[in-house]
């Protein structure tokens, strides 16, 4: 049966006209104003049971594929965790007719892009290629659909058990507060339920799981009428129908696969549970308790509730705990409703050396504040004006496209359970939200978690019990022995030959959207790109200078001029801003990088103006508000301690001071150190930005439904009120290339993994070399099957990802080599790099240049898909003076590189025997191997990139 349906979804201004008039002037004459969208679909079944679901989009000549198969960790059972998401990954890996580790392979070369996804209630793979891959990615998704179990070695399923175990390690192990969500999950669903367990699986599950064990779980849960597909793009419906039916029609229908029906959990009494965490460095408190599935009307009034006690300056647990105690200044609070079950969360990291007593504590203050208080009038009104901003930025392509109504076939039912989704959250009363708060939280019990750093049991709540968390342990590494009989695949029949690929027409030509400038007679330039598929806007203000300006004995300037500059203005307090915001259902953010300070923005196109107007009060009215001061500055200190211990950080920051120089602003940390944010007074951001902020310097860029003269029209208030003065951006010398090699090793005692960063000082982007030698990395590490990854994960499984690349602006970047290894393969995985940097600049085959310039020429199909793709090529063009045509030249670099072209930048840019090798990991097991690889210096430094020495006690 077909059903043709259009999504048509109408969406009337939520917030009232008084309260628009009262905090917005001039918007209220948009308060009644309507906005309709459609999404036009057909859905139909096919004789297998496959859903398919099709929806046509020629904005660009691009198709998305994407599969959602009803399996994720809930059809798991105990003693047999982490199946759906190690299967996940070995559906990348070799089906009946696409060879191993092709897949990846043939959708970058045809210019696209892909990947999966597994969480507790699905999994989806999808693709997204230029149009005249169409055939191919359905070839390919078909295969492995119904064509892929008999090609599952023990030495395939080996390599992928490795590789999901690494990502654990990556996510779970390696990170602060890692574990916690198994410590809530283990405690809130009890044992047997399908929430008990977390996605990645537990560590011995995954170590004993069998091919046995995987071809069952395949044939149970991946027939295709456990399946929906999405087809989204530029096609035609005849043709993809007909393809459709000939690669998955054919496909044997699997087992039956009942609906799970929700498993909702109740608690008979409060736990209390704690954990001693190796690499946080200030305690974190949760409180969770069990709700109810989603989609239903308490789940919905639940994930209101979690944003009125936490979002924005008056929510209570803001008011508590922020503002009055100064307990924390990360505080949240959400509703995770899922398929079966769900859970209310609070979760507060505090500030350093604060007792979780004192968290609990004043959680409950904040709750009893708003049982006496209620909701303030027009909250609930302003968190529903976000909704219609949110929903278009969901759909802005056609994967997102893809996703919501993948979602909501398989949940629901049906694409068009979208209209009923909207509708049920306008619907939402405040009495709806109060009656959830009584039914599930006020009283109820629930479950804690306290996690503190080690040593600091003190900070931990009352009564609470240790955790029992399983922490792997440190071994040599020893390489399993997998003999792979060597047999033939029996191929399953089929009405036409599957091993052969189908032909792909010609690639669409590029086609590089029409930009326009403006500048500005106080000295702004305004680049803009007008596209009409969705009633919003996207753009940033980029103000140079950023970090660069920051006085090395006043760093962290910069980085609070950010923060400060949102909270309030000359004539709004803290929070009648961010009101102001949230009624216009728009997004303002403030950040600071090494070279700019950006304002960005996202706003409905009928609220852009008033959306400017408060950009423009912020920047040109600031409040300067003492007491918010203060607050920032504790939360910028917390946040500096709290990154203290993790791995990456400590990597990224001494990598920069080790290839700057200490006398380079880019050995400093953009947010400051401890001490020196501690120092800082609001005078000192005053004199910053009375210095430092000008429209000379300046870089306004839009995209979305406006044209050029709406757009000017706006900035007319900014251009005649902000005022050019003359900034100097100071400049730094770049230190010389370096001339020997250097292992530095950081010691993070127990750490599971070990953070890899090799390289040097490389090229500014201006360099005329320098998209050249992108092209050249590409194969190297680039792209998922680069050499390295191929090695290190692929054939290895030490890793979850390794990459090579380089970066740069108008400062010289770095070439950078990275991963994250399994501590026992460390030694091992920084040879591998150093060789194969070295065997790279033997040269490469044709093969693989051709597969580089494919998939780099081909991609750009995809470039111009979402406003945020075509934001980013007008700051390209901005920032280095480029054409707006400069794609085009990119195009004919890759075109015109040849083999030897290739050979001499890779030599010219690689020299891996000066390179500088950092790794942050356990020195007690790893350091001493390093000092017999023959590297030139091979030092131990402490977290602040100062030499130490290793403590004799470990050894």
């Amino acid at each position: 049966m077909t059903l043709q349906k259009s999504l048509r979804l109408a969406f009337i201004a939520l917030v009232l006209p008084s309260f628009f008039i009262a905090c917005s002037e001039g918007t209220s004459d948009n308060a009644e104003e309507s906005t309709s969208f459609s999404v036009d679909y057909e859905k139909y079944e096919l004789a297998n049971g496959l859903d398919v679901i099709l929806h046509q989009d020629k904005s660009d000549p691009i198709v998305s594929l994407a599969v959602q198969y009803g399996v994720g960790s809930n059809r798991e059972k105990t003693g047999r965790t982490g199946f759906a998401h190690l299967f996940e990954h070995m559906l990348f890996q070799e089906s009946e007719n696409v060879p191993q580790d092709q897949f990846f392979k043939k959708i970058q070369d045809a210019g696209g892009t892909l990947n999966g996804g597994t969480w507790k209630d699905g999994t989806i793979y999808y693709e997204v290629v230029p149009n005249n891959a169409m055939e191919m990615v359905m070839w390919l998704e078909s295969d492995r659909m119904g064509y892929l179990i008999n090609t599952v070695t023990e030495s395939a399923f080996y390599n992928q058990q490795e590789v999901v175990q690494n990502e654990k390690r990556q996510r779970v192990d390696n990170n602060p507060y890692g574990h916690t969500g198994w410590v809530i999950d283990k405690n809130i669903y009890p044992e047997g339920h399908p929430y008990n367990w977390q996605v990645i699986g537990e560590l011995v599950d995954l170590q004993n799981a069998t091919i046995d064990d995987v071809k069952e779980f395949y044939a149970k849960y991946y027939g295709p009428n456990n399946a929906t597909l999405v087809l989204a793009g530029d096609f035609d419906t005849a043709e993809a129908k007909a393809m459709i039916e000939k690669y998955f029609g054919e496909i044997k229908k699997g087992e039956d696969v009942p609906k799970l029906s929700p498993q909702r959990v109740t608690l008979s009494e409060t736990k209390r549970l704690y954990h001693e965490d190796n690499f946080a460095q200030a305690p974190q408190l949760n409180m969770v308790w069990p709700t109810v599935e989603q989609y239903t009307n308490d789940a919905y009034a639940l994930d209101f509730l979690g944003e009125i006690l936490s979002d924005g300056k008056e929510a209570p647990i803001y008011e508590v705990l922020v503002k009055e105690k100064e307990l924390t200044s990360n505080a949240f609070a959400f509703n995770n409703s899922q398929e079966l079950a769900g859970a209310f969360r609070i979760s507060v990291t505090a500030n350093a050396g604060k007792n979780l007593n004192d968290i609990e504590k004043g959680i409950f203050e904040a709750m009893k504040r708003f049982e006496t208080n209620g909701i303030k009038e027009g909250d609930l009104e302003r968190l529903k004006a976000s909704q219609e901003t949110d929903f278009y930025n969901g759909i802005s392509s056609v994967l997102g496209k893809s996703f919501q109504m993948a979602q909501y076939n398989v949940f629901a039912g049906e694409p068009s359970f979208i209209e009923k989704d909207i509708e049920n959250i306008k619907n939402v009363t405040e009495a709806d939200i109060l009656r959830v708060y009584n039914t599930y939280i006020k009283d109820k019990p629930f479950v804690l978690t306290s996690f503190v750093p080690k040593g600091q049991l003190d900070l931990i709540a009352e009564n609470s019990e240790k955790a029992p968390i399983v922490e792997e342990a440190i071994t040599e590494n020893v390489t399993k022995e997998v003999n792979d009989v060597e047999i033939e695949i029996v191929k399953t029949a089929s009405s036409f030959d599957r091993s052969v690929e189908p032909a792909q027409g010609p690639a669409p030509a590029l086609n590089i959207p029409a930009s326009w400038t403006a500048n500005l007679s106080n000295g702004l330039k305004v680049y803009g790109i007008e596209q009409n598929e969705i009633p919003t806007v996207n753009f940033n203000l980029v103000i140079e200078g950023g970090h660069l300006l920051d006085d090395k004995n006043k760093n962290g300037v910069a980085n609070l001029m950010t923060d400060i500059l949102m909270e309030g203005t000359a004539s709004k307090t803290p929070a009648e801003l961010e009101k102001a915001i949230q009624s216009l259902g728009a997004r303002i953010n403030m950040f600071t990088t090494r070279e700019s300070i950006i304002v960005q923005g996202n706003a409905l196109t009928r609220n852009f103006e008033a959306t400017m107007d408060l950009i423009e009060e912020i920047l040109l009215e600031p409040r300067w508000d003492e007491e918010e001061f203060g607050r920032i500055k504790t939360a910028t200190i917390n946040g500096i301690k709290r990154s203290s211990a993790n791995p990456n950080v400590i990597a990224n920051r001494i990598y920069a001071k080790t290839l700057y120089g200490e006398d380079h602003i880019f050995s400093y940390p953009n947010s400051g150190t401890e001490e020196s944010v501690n120092a800082l007074t609001i005078d000192d951001l005053k004199a910053f930005y009375n210095t430092n902020f000008s429209p000379s310097i300046s870089r306004f860029h839009i995209v979305g439904k406006i044209d050029k003269a709406t757009t000017l029209n706006v900035l007319k208030d900014l251009e005649t009120k902000w005022a050019a003065k003359e900034v100097t951006i100071p400049t730094y010398e770049i230190p010389a290339q370096r001339e020997k090699s250097s292992l530095l090793f950081v010691d993070v005692p127990n750490a599971k993994q070990s953070v890899i960063s090799i390289g040097n000082i490389g090229l500014a982007r201006t360099d005329k070399d320098f998209y050249p030698a992108e092209v050249m990395n590409y194969s190297l590490g680039g792209a998922f099957n680069g050499v390295v990854n191929r090695i290190l994960r692929e054939e290895k499984g030490y890793t979850y990802g390794a990459r090579t690349g380089f970066s740069g602006t108008k400062i010289p970047g770095t070439f950078t080599a990275s991963s994250s290894v399994r501590t026992n393969t460390t030694g091992e995985s920084v040879q591998i790099f150093k060789d194969e940097i070295a065997r790279y600049k033997e040269g490469i085959t044709a093969e693989d240049l051709e597969f580089t310039k494919n998939a780099l020429i081909k991609s750009n199909s995809r470039r111009f898909e979402t406003q945020g793709a075509l934001l980013g090529m007008l700051r390209e063009m901005s920032a280095y003076d480029l054409a707006p045509n400069y794609i085009e030249g990119e195009e004919t670099t890759v075109r015109n590189m040849t083999l030897e072209q290739h050979k001499a930048l890779a030599n010219k840019y690689l020299n891996e025997s000066t390179m500088a090798y950092l790794v942050v990991g356990d020195a007690a097991t790893q350091y001493a191997q390093f000092e017999k690889m023959g590297f030139d210096e091979v030092k131990l430094l402490d977290k602040d990139g100062n030499e130490t020495k290793l403590n004799p006690v470990k050894q």
